[in-house]
């Protein structure tokens, strides 16, 4: 009855966790039990940003036990300068996440690339790819305006080089208003896609998105639980 009764309070068009199967989830955000049944998890695990010096720092202890779930560990960066060794450093971590958990997918670089200099970011990620072990898969993070007006050489060279994006429908903890007009332009995304949804924001499905060919699901980005007055 309490479950029904919270349910009822919830907004209609308000993401629900528990109504997907995959997660985004970064350290000191508390597993909510909706991830109990989570199919796909990705969870941060370090970050490379601008400093001096610029460097990978890890930001979980261990890497984590998640048996029987689909794990791709996040790389969170805002930067393209990489120093040398990070990628060694990377593919490193990776490896102990494999030994920890079995269902160990691959890499995902979270990194707000510009739409205009996709190509540029095309590149990098070729030489990173290129670092990987072929047994790890290799996921970025994406803008919706990738999709209206992004270079559709660079879009093509992404293609070759990543094995999927996640377009982010929000900003901060908010959908960003007017998403739907991108995804009339999706039609011919090259790239296999999920789309980023946050917690608690505001979503419709797009008339068409379930039948795009490219498209693979959802992911929830989950936030800390509010507090209570």
């Amino acid at each position: 009855m309490a479950i029904a009764l919270s349910a009822g309070c919830r907004d209609p068009d308000g993401v629900d966790p528990r109504k997907y199967d995959a997660f985004w989830l970064w350290p000191g955000v508390p597993p909510p039990s909706a991830l109990q049944r989570a199919k796909i998890v990705y969870l941060l695990d370090g970050e490379i940003r601008d400093g001096r010096p610029v460097r990978y720092v890890s930001l979980r202890a261990q890497p984590p036990s998640l048996p029987g779930k689909q794990v791709w560990m996040v790389v969170r960066t805002n930067t393209l300068a990489w120093p040398v060794g990070s990628n060694a450093a990377i593919v490193h971590r990776l490896g102990q996440w494999r030994e920890s958990s079995g269902g160990l997918q691959g890499l995902q670089v979270d990194f707000d690339a510009r739409t205009r200099h996709l190509g540029d970011y095309a590149e990098f990620l070729k030489r990173l790819r290129a670092e990987l072990p072929a047994r790890y898969r290799l996921s970025v993070t994406g803008l919706l305006d990738w999709s209206a007006n992004g270079d559709p050489r660079a879009l093509a060279a992404l293609a070759g080089t990543v094995d999927e994006a996640v377009l982010q429908t929000y900003q901060g903890r908010e959908t960003i208003p007017g998403y739907e007009a991108y995804f009339r332009r999706l039609d011919g995304f090259p790239i296999p896609f999920r789309v980023g949804l946050v917690e608690r924001g505001r979503w419709r499905e797009p008339p068409g998105l379930a039948r795009n060919p490219k498209f693979r699901g959802y992911v929830v980005f989950l936030l800390k639980p509010r507090r209570r007055d």
